[in-house]
């Protein structure tokens, strides 16, 4: 991992030994951890200052669920990344997970290498992009600011999840290139996590619905993927 920077990371389960095991584990890899051993006792802290999120879902107050999409909804907490630690594996599951925004979905039990590999992929994807591109990508009343990590709608403010912006930096970036639905899956997410077809649909249809008028520029090529359309 890059020394150049601390990450801060905050892990949220109501499993009190889980969350000591991880903080152990993460410090170890020279991370700094915060636990928190309840959705509501995590929202008193400083979100927006953190890297990442590992997020519990079945707890015994609020869902990791219902505490993403609370995230998601706020701008100054949308881009944070987020990984759902859970027992719940099923397909449905993880869509849902994905649709919240989430960067990677982890199930229990898992080895802490396993999370430990997931973590470095997710951190490296959130500052991978930064350096020598412009800092802002515009088209019309749309545009991207790359540094901030904001887009906004004819001046307006809209608030993006990671996976969400990334998509749309990819597609605005290259215009007019379609990209099919496995390009979009092994730029946009991490390499050693498993993405449906559906799961880009999801976040293709999502995205649309936040650039609005903007949103029949993402157009879909039958049998080959997508493209935005200038």
């Amino acid at each position: 991992m890059e020394e150049e920077k601390k990450y801060k990371i905050l892990v949220v389960d109501d499993e009190d030994d889980l969350c000591e095991i991880l903080k152990f584990n993460l410090e170890t890899e020279g991370y700094q951890v915060t636990t928190a051993n309840s959705a509501e006792d995590a929202l008193k802290l400083d979100i927006a200052s953190f890297d990442l999120l590992l997020l519990d879902v079945m707890m015994g107050g609020m869902s990791g669920f219902a505490m993403a999409k609370q995230l998601k909804a706020n701008p100054s907490t949308a881009s944070v990344p987020i990984i759902f630690l859970t027992a719940r594996d099923t397909e449905n599951d993880t869509v849902t997970g994905f649709n919240l925004g989430a960067d990677d979905y982890i199930s229990k039990p898992f080895s802490l290498r396993e999370v430990l590999v997931r973590v470095r992929a997710v951190l490296r994807r959130t500052s991978e992009h930064q350096g020598s591109e412009p800092a802002v990508l515009r088209y019309q009343g749309l545009e991207m600011n790359l540094d901030k990590k904001t887009v906004s709608i004819d001046g307006a403010d809209v608030p993006f999840t990671k996976t969400e912006f990334e998509l749309l930096h990819l597609l605005l970036e290259e215009k007019g290139r379609v990209f099919s639905r496995q390009e979009l899956i092994d730029k946009v997410w991490p390499k050693d996590v498993l993405v449906l077809d559906r799961t880009v649909d999801v976040n293709i249809t999502r995205l649309r619905k936040k650039i609005g008028r903007f949103a029949k520029c993402i157009v879909t090529r039958l049998g080959f993927g997508y493209y935005f359309d200038a």
